[in-house]
């Protein structure tokens, strides 16, 4: 049995990911990306190879995603997080069209044919006002553990408007509604809309086709699901794996290597 791993490295975390022939997952791991990103790819393969109880050698192939793939110096190759993040979900949902992939810097909007091939993608261009960045910039604000955002916000009643554009000016705007007296759950249901808010914008930019499915850590936050399905008008898939799709779509790549080396050479002079 042979196995392939996927290395996600992301501007926040990196994870990893191991599966095996029948593209079964066995193995997972993520950790803090941090300042050296050589050094959390190496950790997160390390964890995963653990997680899975496997040795280094069993892994035949290793495919570097993320904005860091680069830095998966133990990898044979990369492929992008965009061709990952759709592979994965057309992996774990066979039904999906569309994917909604946000990180802590980015979010990206992706389009992709029943294969897992992509067809078109479009990512925020403003700032980080649509992406887990700007949920940190707002728990630090109120001084709340990043998973008590979505709780939290899912007790709001009547959402703040929130306006700024940017994540340098995201803490100012929540201290400022703060201090006029409205209640944190409603401010963060705020903060939540007007994330999902530019976000489906970025899903009408590809085209948005059922079925929707929404990868990244922050598919982790019920609050923002809840956000981006009351703006879609629809529900999404999203998969206790979301947070590892890339690292998984990685995987899938490396395993197509492998088997592509198996197959048969073609008979001399056959048609």
């Amino acid at each position: 049995m042979a196995y392939a791993a996927g290395v996600d490295v992301g501007s926040t975390q990196t994870k990893a990911v191991i599966i095996d022939e029948a593209r079964r997952i066995v193995a997972r791991a993520l950790t803090d990306t941090g300042a050296n990103v050589t050094r959390a790819a190496e950790t997160a393969f390390r964890m995963a190879l653990e997680d899975g109880d496997r040795r280094e050698e069993e892994v035949e192939y290793v495919v570097g995603t993320g904005y860091g793939r680069y830095k998966v110096t133990f990898g044979n190759t990369q492929v992008t997080e965009i061709s990952c993040h759709g592979r994965g979900a057309v992996h774990m949902f066979p039904d999906t069209r569309t994917v909604i992939d946000m990180g802590g810097q980015d979010t990206k909007a992706i389009r992709v044919s029943p294969a897992g091939e992509i067809l078109d993608f479009c990512m925020n261009d403003k700032c980080a006002a649509g992406t887990g960045r700007f949920l940190g910039a707002a728990a630090n604000a109120l001084e709340i553990p990043l998973p008590d955002l979505g709780p939290t916000a899912l007790r709001g009643e009547r959402a703040v408007k929130i306006s700024t554009t940017c994540t340098v000016f995201a803490e100012s705007e929540v201290l400022s509604w703060l201090g006029k007296g409205k209640k944190i759950e409603d401010i963060l249901l705020g903060v939540h809309q007007s994330i999902a808010t530019r976000s489906v914008g970025l899903l009408r930019r590809v085209g948005i086709e059922s079925a929707v499915t929404f990868t990244g850590g922050v598919a982790k936050n019920p609050a923002m699901i809840a956000a981006i399905q009351d703006k879609l008008g629809t529900g999404v898939n999203v998969s206790e794996e979301s947070h590892y799709m890339g690292a998984l779509g990685a995987a899938l790549f490396a395993l197509d290597h492998i088997l592509a080396g198996r197959a048969p050479a073609p008979t001399p002079g056959a048609a």
